[in-house]
């Protein structure tokens, strides 16, 4: 008959091998599946929308910078110097807030991605992103919006070099505001992300 003890006979039901180390070795542990991915990609995203604005900011302050630069030295004789028309006054006026505003955000998020320390508080600084960028952004777009009909007005009289910097300067202006407002889009994502509010 057949002796189940015999030892030449071998058997496939031995209890399978542990590969998972001891639950004292902490330093070789598999990770938790699906949580630190996670954590990962939360961590990517928010440099990614950091950098963005970042980026965004930049470009803004460009596009400012070079509205502010265009119709400041748009000054010609006659009738042809921006400062007898109110809605150029008004252009260079926007343009100079929103390059302080974008210069002084920009220097804020260099040191803050550089040190890795905010020198406000989240919550502040997220409504404070969140509107002054709106702010700016539309102030932007009344500026350039109020320039245009009357830079349309004098290109039908003549189409000079006076006309040309003024139409590039509210060029300019209108590029900033699309930077700022897609910073304002990354702002508000970021906020209503947060869990404190």
């Amino acid at each position: 008959m057949s002796n189940t003890n015999d030892p030449t006979k071998s058997t496939d039901e031995s209890p399978p091998l542990s590969t998972a180390p001891p639950a004292g070795d902490i330093e070789n542990q598999a990770p938790a599946p699906g949580r630190t991915s996670g954590i990962f990609r939360r961590w990517n995203r928010e440099d990614f929308l950091n950098r963005g604005s970042l980026g965004l900011r930049g470009l803004g302050l460009l596009f400012s910078l070079l509205a502010f630069i265009i119709m400041a030295s748009n000054n010609h004789p006659d009738w042809e110097d921006f400062n007898k028309y109110e809605e150029y006054r008004y252009v260079l006026a926007i343009a100079v807030v929103s390059t302080l505003y974008t210069g002084a955000q920009a220097l804020r998020q260099v040191h803050e991605l550089s040190t890795g320390k905010q020198l406000f508080s989240e919550r502040n600084l997220a409504f404070f992103d969140f509107f002054s960028d709106q702010i700016v952004a539309y102030l932007l777009l009344s500026a350039a919006s109020s320039a245009v009909p009357l830079t349309d007005r004098m290109r039908e009289g003549a189409d000079n070099i006076f006309t040309d910097s003024s139409t590039s300067a509210i060029s300019m202006e209108f590029l900033a505001f699309l930077a700022l407002a897609f910073s304002a889009m990354i702002s508000g994502y970021k906020l209503s992300n947060r869990s404190y509010i």
